[in-house]
């Protein structure tokens, strides 16, 4: 018996031994705490000693159980957040004399959700709430510069952090940074933006999705639904928001652009012309827009051709040509045009080839006279594209698919030195090497 007593004393000594040690870390690192504050500018040091002193104090099994450890903790983790937000935003200090912690604003706002859930006196509970909203400024701080700095998940981890906190701030009567109706509503926008741009649609969507429900007064939440939920479902179901964003905001060319590449995605090309010369009426100098007008004109060309349409194939290809001139006119080196031109000449002679196999069998007069005169058209049309290919490799001269244009054209005329040389070129490329200087000079 006596000897049990002897050990149940000592496994309470040992307990009582270790509850000493972690509050009297805790305590060391509140006096550390407040060492530096007394002098920030030359007591850094005292700011490590308080990391070393709570960390020590959280991890023992009985400090960690008590609510002024995870206080203590969430003071000085704000505190180095305090002084990283001053840093960067006044640009006086040095970072690296700070303790080296992760996320401190995070780990602030946790050591006082976790002194709240443990806090067994209301003083204790007041003080941990008090923390929170020192924690608000820094999460939303240090927040923006990550994303800023195109950290887009850790951004969104800190914006969510600052609305979790006012939840909590607002559950126990007290005041938040978002407690005006504008603040908390861009909270949401920005919060949800991290998270798409960080590619966490399932987390962006409630954040779009409350504003969307109030119509909050940004056309970039239609866009953000828009994208989300065409990858839940499709395309076309998700439609529905642009399509509101686009009566909301006419004038909104970030919209506008979402909803021309929708429709290219889904390959509705004639819904695509109106919406193109609108985009090119707001913004005349994007050359993208003139080029890609002319891809839509020659996709329909082609259509048409193909259906037997001639009349309307010729329009949509004379369109097609005028739309990759003007992208030319606005930037002579923008290539996409530059090539587009050449494959407009090149599919054209193709198309016309299919034609020509037709009268191969043809051998009376009338028969071989056509079959010459298809011929030498469609010489002409490779004749017309040869030099926007040429002009297209002296640009881009590892392209694959001006060199394959190049090598066919020289072929057909016969130039085999040429086209060996465009073959020897391609053979480089699909290697997974690289020319190192084009064959053609620029213009």
């Amino acid at each position: 018996m006596k000897k049990l007593i002897f050990g149940l004393l000592a496994i309470f000594l040992i307990t009582a031994l270790n509850a000493q040690d972690g509050e009297k870390a805790q305590r060391q690192a509140a006096r550390a705490l407040g060492a530096f504050n007394l002098d920030p500018a030359n007591n850094k040091e005292k700011l490590k000693e308080a990391v070393a002193e709570i960390q020590a104090a959280e991890n023992d099994p009985v400090s960690a159980k008590m609510a002024k450890t995870w206080a203590t903790k969430g003071e000085i983790f704000n505190e180095i957040a305090n002084q990283i937000v001053a840093i960067r935003q006044l640009g006086i200090g040095d970072e690296s004399e700070l303790p080296q912690v992760e996320n401190p604003a995070r780990q602030a706002a946790e050591a006082f959700m976790k002194a709240f859930e443990m806090a067994e006196k209301k003083y204790e509970q007041k003080d941990a709430l008090k923390g929170m909203q020192i924690a608000q400024g820094n999460l939303s701080n240090i927040g923006i510069f990550l994303y800023e700095a195109g950290q887009y998940h850790e951004a969104f981890v800190n914006f969510k952090e600052v609305v979790d906190l006012h939840n909590i701030l607002k559950d126990n009567k007290e005041k938040s940074a978002l407690d005006e109706e504008a603040d908390y509503n861009n909270q949401l926008y920005i919060t949800g933006l991290a998270a798409l741009n960080a590619e966490e649609a399932g987390e962006a969507k409630g954040f779009f999705q409350k504003l969307y429900d109030i119509k909050y007064d940004k056309p970039a939440i239609y866009e953000a639904l828009y994208k989300i939920k065409a990858e839940e479902s499709s395309p076309e179901e998700a439609y529905a928001y642009l399509e509101e964003g686009r009566r909301l905001f006419p004038e909104d060319v970030s919209l506008l652009f979402a909803e021309i590449n929708h429709f290219l995605r889904i390959n509705k090309l004639d819904e695509l012309i109106g919406k193109l010369k609108t985009a090119i009426d707001k913004e005349p100098e994007n050359v993208s827009l003139y080029s890609t007008l002319g891809n839509v004109y020659d996709n329909l060309y082609q259509a048409s051709q193909k259906a037997g349409e001639t009349e309307k194939a010729n329009e949509y290809f004379e369109n097609a040509k005028d739309y990759y001139n003007q992208a030319m006119k606005k930037d002579p080196n923008y290539v996409d045009a530059i090539y587009s031109i050449g494959a407009l000449y090149y599919n054209k002679a193709a198309a016309m080839t299919l034609e020509l196999n037709k009268l191969a069998d043809d051998y009376s007069k009338e028969g071989i006279a056509k079959y010459e005169k298809l011929k030498k058209d469609i010489f002409a049309e490779f004749d017309h594209a040869l030099p926007y290919f040429q002009q297209a490799e002296a640009l881009a001269p590892n392209d694959v698919n001006t060199l394959i244009a190049l090598k066919e054209i020289y072929a057909r005329k016969d130039d085999l030195p040429m086209s060996n040389e465009f073959k020897k070129r391609l053979d480089v490329v699909q290697g997974g090497g690289a020319n190192e200087a084009p064959y053609f000079k620029k213009n």
